[in-house]
């Protein structure tokens, strides 16, 4: 017999500005303690001291976590010169220190290296597993390990302020897997000195912005139900990039039974029109939809759609 979840069943997602001092985990768990809700996850890690957007999901909005987390996004942080920490933020201790305080004009220099697809060696202390171990759990106890370096997007890396001579901010915007730790350091590595990150805040995450999120103070103040009615954003909101595709009643109904929609006849070709795929390759994934609420994921192959995530709404 299946063991009945607890709390109240709520689809949808909810933009949270996270405060510095919790995990993601942390913040997503009371989040869904505060709504009472039967299911819940986030769309993005971010570090304990970083602050800014982090999207929860609920219920069925959970099964479309993964595009959230493939989202464009925007960082803000600032790099404190001259010192390198063991965890390239300001949690970790001081391992290295030189007295170089880069100008301006070599900043802006060095950014041009930081533009398009870069190599990137994610920090020690990451969750990026190690033979079964997460990083950071190895880099605590003192093991000697190395990371692989990946490939990572940087669309935009901008100097925006330089407070004093020890510290500079900087905006970013990137894609899935960048890491600013990183960022910070080889950006400072590349200028002849060492330094690591003292404020880390994200702005958006695809289409979750700051302009749509509520802080964990404010939500407790808030009725249960008005945060729900008020605040919480559709499933469909993580799927902005993918395009909808309009099925009737009676193929929904198909999709929902995880069974396949032909699509055969000249008028069926013709609400294909418009859809970015390619027939003869894996075909495009589209958000299938009827009566204005979302179906499921579904792949368009060839002249067929299948379901894969049906929504259960």
């Amino acid at each position: 017999m299946a063991r009945k979840r607890k709390g109240v069943p709520i689809h949808g997602w909810l933009v949270i500005d996270k405060p510095a001092g919790m995990t993601s985990t942390q913040v997503m768990s009371r989040v869904r303690r505060l709504l009472n809700a039967e299911k819940a996850g986030h769309g993005g890690t971010l570090d304990p001291i970083a602050t800014g957007v982090l999207p929860i999901a609920f219920g069925e909005a959970t099964k479309t976590v993964a595009y959230a987390m493939d989202g464009a996004k925007t960082y803000r942080f600032r790099l404190r010169w001259g010192e390198q920490t063991t965890t390239d933020d300001l949690e970790g201790s001081v391992i290295a220190t030189h007295p170089k305080r880069p100008t301006e004009d070599e900043i802006e220099v060095a950014l041009e290296a930081f533009q398009g697809e870069i190599s990137q060696v994610p920090p020690q202390f990451s969750a990026i597993k190690v033979d079964g171990e997460r990083a950071y759990d190895l880099a605590r106890e003192g093991e000697v390990f190395e990371l692989a370096a990946r490939i990572v997007r940087i669309d935009g890396f901008h100097l925006i302020g330089l407070p004093d001579a020890d510290h500079a901010d900087f905006e970013v915007e990137c894609g899935k897997g960048t890491y600013m730790r990183s960022l910070a350091r080889d950006l400072a590595l590349a200028l002849g000195t060492v330094g690591h990150i003292t404020r880390l805040r994200r702005l958006n995450v695809g289409s979750f912005t700051l302009e749509k999120a509520i802080s964990l103070d404010d939500l407790a103040a808030m009725d249960h139900v008005a945060a729900v009615e008020t605040l919480l954003l559709p499933i469909e909101t993580a799927l902005d990039d993918i395009p909808a595709f309009a099925l009737t009643e009676a193929e929904a109904h198909r999709l929902r039974l995880g069974q396949t929609v032909a699509l055969l006849r000249r008028q069926d070709r013709e609400r294909l029109d418009g859809l970015d795929y390619d027939p003869s390759g894996d075909g495009a994934v589209v958000l299938a939809v009827s009566g204005g609420k979302p179906v499921a994921l579904a792949r368009v192959e060839g002249a067929e759609i299948r379901p894969v995530r049906v929504l259960n709404l």
